[in-house]
């Protein structure tokens, strides 16, 4: 789903920073086509990597193994660490280096780890991060990398009848909810941060809405591309 827009995210940042990529997109959706081929009818996760000295793409894959329904169905506990991306509009590989001890801490109990700057909520390592108070969702507009998953959630959400909040939430701020989104993961509910309780400590209404609402936005947007 959005296979364009993923690729625009490699693509557009090459391009203005002076870097050709090795193939136009249509290529590169061609041999991404061939290579999902491999593990059907599985799904295949697939990792996309533009070396900056000659724009040389290379394409990663492995079989796609989805997350358990407990995951979903009862929440995941996440930690702080105070960490930005250097460039936020690259998911640049440099940043896998620099946060090593961060990605150590992640375990049976540490679902993920979320960026801040000044005790503020910018997203998770590897996804985009929410908050919701009553019916307002909160999610930081700057200093992020702009998920095409995040795209979808903000536009269900107001389908929804919810107001937004472009605003990084205070780590230390209470909220009724809170959850993360990535392309592979869909809603990931979060029930605890640093420890403490999100709302009741348990999956909320409007998390378990939008989750919902995602997985038949995905039934019903998604591409089809491999025979």
């Amino acid at each position: 789903m959005g296979l364009h827009a993923h690729l625009q995210r490699l693509f557009v940042p090459a391009i203005e920073e002076g870097l050709k990529p090795s193939v136009n997109e249509q290529v590169l959706q061609n041999r991404v086509a061939s290579l999902a081929t491999t593990n059907l009818p599985r799904e295949s996760r697939i990792r996309l990597i533009l070396t900056k000295n000659d724009g040389t793409i290379y394409i990663g894959i492995q079989p796609f193994i989805p997350l358990s329904r407990h995951v979903y169905e009862n929440g995941v506990k996440v930690i702080t660490a105070e960490l930005v991306r250097k460039d936020p509009r690259i998911k640049d590989t440099g940043f896998i280096s620099s946060s090593i001890v961060e990605r150590a801490q992640v375990d049976a109990d540490v679902f993920e780890v979320l960026l801040t700057k000044n005790g503020n909520i910018l997203e998770g390592m590897t996804s985009n991060f929410y908050a919701t108070k009553g019916n307002t969702l909160i999610t930081a507009r700057r200093g992020i990398l702009l998920g095409v998953t995040r795209r979808a959630i903000l536009r269900l959400a107001r389908g929804q009848g919810m107001s937004i909040i472009y605003h990084s939430p205070s780590v230390d701020k209470k909220f009724h909810e809170a959850f993360l989104t990535s392309s592979s993961r869909g809603v990931v509910p979060i029930i605890a941060i640093d420890g403490r309780p999100v709302g009741k400590g348990r999956v909320g209404r409007q998390v378990e809405m939008l989750s919902k609402a995602y997985q038949s936005y995905v039934e019903e947007r998604s591409e089809r591309f491999v025979e």
